[in-house]
Order: structure tokens, then C-alpha cells, then sequence
């Protein structure tokens, strides 16, 4: 089934529409074994989710949206499902890529490719080519991703430069650390939304999220639809952003 954004959506308020929204899919397996399937089941079913997200993240108005698909701590998980997800990720990008341009949206990856395999690598270079142009919505997949992994690749860049006499150490601060990160020119997430039920960050956009907003629900990704992805947006209108400052300066300003 093709899907279409329905219109333009209408400009929103950007203190109550997040600009980015991140989210942890969390819940696959679970899902799966309550219904006496296997864990791959669960990972295909959650490809419905992924579309639906997107779908109502365009229509909402959200101009980036980053997916924790593949964590650097996953490549642990069992050969045969880490091997499924990986072919079930081939698959997607060559079923939905078509889609992604034609709604103009751009996808980009983020993460670790080394350990990818190349055709993986190939398709996700593919894809990024084909939509790089696109204007829409900004869609982050993070594969082969840890917010640790981040953080060091970025300190790795920036001690080069300071070994090679290109930057000198006391220079470094938290925008040039930002500007290595893979997400780097990205505004941080406003919103994190994790299904699933658990309540912890999973070694996820560890310097991006300092001050966002987490949001936590019990659905099981694949279940996750455009409705349960409202209630995160009217949870995030609720909230007020201070950003370390008091209500009273913000009532203020």
C-alpha cells in the first residue's frame, strides 16, 4: 500500500509540535512471543509501525525523525535473528525507498557501517543518494548505532586535529564536540518517545537528548500507530521547556 502525506500540514506552533522527534521501537520480540511466533515476526510486523511514524510525523509537521533500529549492542543478539534483521532491512529499503522520495522525504543513516555487510552498505548509500535532494521530512535511521560509540568517534576527530597542530585543545567546546557527532548541524531531539514499557535511554543519542523530553509507553512497537503517536505529541505540548532556567524567567521573557 502506497502512503501519501494528505496535504500540506499547516504550519505549526513550534512550542507544541516538537522540530525533532527521536524514538527508541522497543518491544518486537515481546510482541511475538505473546502470540507464539518467533522474534524475527515481531521485527517484520514493526515495519508497519515505521511506516505509520512516518506518516504521521509529516503530517504533523515534524521535520526530523530519528529511528533506533540497530543498536551497537545488538550485533550480541542470536547469528539467525541478527542476520534476519539484517536482510529484513534490505528488504525495506528496497520496498519503501520509492515511497520515501515520492513524499519527499530525505533518509539518512547514522551508526557504525564497518561491520555492516557490503550490500547493506551499498543499498544505504543508495537510498541516502536518491532522496538527498528531497526537502520533507528528515528521517535518521540509526543502524549499527550507540550514543557511547558517538561520542568517541567525535573525541577521535578532534584529538587528530589537535595532534596535527589544527586545533588547539583548550578550543574545544561543546559546539565543536556537536559539530562530530552524527548528528551533527541536527537540532536535538525535543521529543523522545520509547514503547515497550522500559524506561531507560539504551545507550541512545547520549549527548543529543540532554534536554529533551522523554516520553515512555507500555505499547509493543509493533502495535504503535499514528494514535499512540499523538498522545506523545499532547504529552509533549504539556510539558514546559526551561532548559535549566525558572518558570518565573521564562513567564519574563
Amino acid at each position: 500500500m502506497i502512503w501519501r502525506v494528505k496535504g500540506k500540514p499547516q504550519a505549526p506552533d513550534p512550542n507544541s509540535i516538537p522540530g525533532h522527534v527521536a524514538v527508541i521501537m522497543d518491544g518486537n520480540g515481546r510482541w511475538a512471543s505473546k502470540r507464539g511466533l518467533p522474534r524475527h515476526a515481531g521485527h517484520r510486523a514493526g515495519v508497519k509501525s515505521v511506516r505509520a511514524t512516518v506518516e504521521i510525523a509529516a503530517e504533523r509537521g515534524v521535520r526530523n525523525l530519528t529511528l533506533f533500529a540497530f543498536s551497537s549492542e545488538n550485533w550480541s543478539r542470536p547469528r539467525e535473528e541478527v542476520s534476519r534483521l539484517m536482510s529484513l532491512f534490505i528488504e525495506a529499503l528496497e520496498r519503501e525507498v520509492a515511497e520515501l522520495h515520492a513524499n519527499a522525504v530525505r533518509l539518512r543513516f547514522i551508526g557504525n557501517r564497518d561491520a555492516l555487510a557490503a550490500e547493506l552498505q551499498d543499498s544505504m548509500q543508495a537510498a541516502e543518494e536518491k532522496t538527498a535532494a528531497n526537502e520533507g521530512l528528515q528521517l535518521f535511521v540509526a543502524v549499527g548505532y550507540g550514543g557511547r560509540w558517538d561520542i568517541v568517534q567525535a573525541v577521535r576527530k578532534l584529538a587528530g586535529e589537535v595532534a596535527v597542530g589544527q586545533l588547539d585543545a583548550a578550543d574545544i567546546d561543546d559546539e565543536r564536540v556537536a559539530a562530530c557527532l552524527a548528528l551533527a548541524g541536527i537540532p536535538d531531539p525535543d521529543l523522545l518517545i520509547r514503547t515497550g514499557g522500559e524506561k531507560r535511554i539504551s545507550n541512545f543519542l547520549l549527548w543529543n537528548i540532554a534536554y529533551t523530553e522523554l516520553y515512555f509507553c507500555d505499547c509493543l512497537w509493533p502495535a504503535f500507530r499514528k494514535a499512540d503517536f499523538d498522545k506523545a505529541l499532547t504529552y509533549y505540548a504539556r510539558r514546559q521547556r526551561r532548559f535549566g532556567h525558572t518558570v518565573e524567567q521564562l513567564e519574563s521573557s
